[in-house]
């Protein structure tokens, strides 16, 4: 199997990796080159997926909330894979994968509300380093959604944050999932705007 990662993807074996390749397969439609790499050292892949999963029962934030939060995060390290793939499931989940779509751009944008906003303002101040969310957006947001949700919001984020830089690091890019299921291409980010954060 080649691919352009920085670790070779590698084929998937035993029992538990062909679990992985039908659950993926069925989520997905394909077994990305993403589930190889990880594959060299299956106990992260494991966990990694695991956790995931757990994290998509969460459900203190509003769905469409936690996938703008997720997106704006991916948008702003710059993992592609991570915005393709939070696209494609904004559209499998039935969420509004139009506003979805203009996540990238969501400051330029005239798609979203106030509350969304801010939370993909908190969602790129916890991106950036060091961490830059103050306490007039927390309080804010604390007002508008609550404790739990501000938790789950955090939280998000925080696991995006891992999973996007290890997949920059690792040389995994889109898979194109969005663009499989006949999705518009999503929207870019001005060059003005990229790695900013005002």
């Amino acid at each position: 199997m080649t691919t352009g990662t920085r670790v070779p993807a590698t084929e998937l074996t035993g029992l538990y990796g062909m679990a992985i390749k039908v659950f993926a397969k069925r989520m997905l439609g394909e077994v990305p080159d993403s589930i190889g790499v990880l594959w060299h050292q299956p106990a992260v892949l494991k966990d990694l997926t695991s956790l995931g999963r757990k994290a998509e029962k969460w459900n203190a934030l509003d769905p469409n909330l936690a996938t703008y939060a997720t997106m704006a995060s991916a948008a702003y390290v710059g993992c592609s894979f991570c915005l393709d793939l939070h696209y494609f499931l904004a559209h499998d989940h039935g969420l509004d994968e139009a506003k979805a779509r203009e996540v990238p751009r969501w400051r330029e944008s005239t798609v979203f509300t106030p509350l969304e906003r801010r939370v993909m303002e908190y969602a790129e101040a916890m991106s950036t380093t060091p961490v830059t969310v103050t306490d007039e957006l927390s309080a804010e947001l604390l007002e508008a959604l609550g404790p739990g949700a501000i938790v789950e919001l955090a939280a998000r984020v925080g696991l995006m944050n891992a999973t996007a830089r290890s997949n920059i690091a690792l040389g995994i890019r889109s898979a194109e999932f969005s663009a499989s299921c006949g999705l518009p291409p999503l929207a870019e980010r001005s060059p003005a705007d990229i790695g900013s954060h005002a």
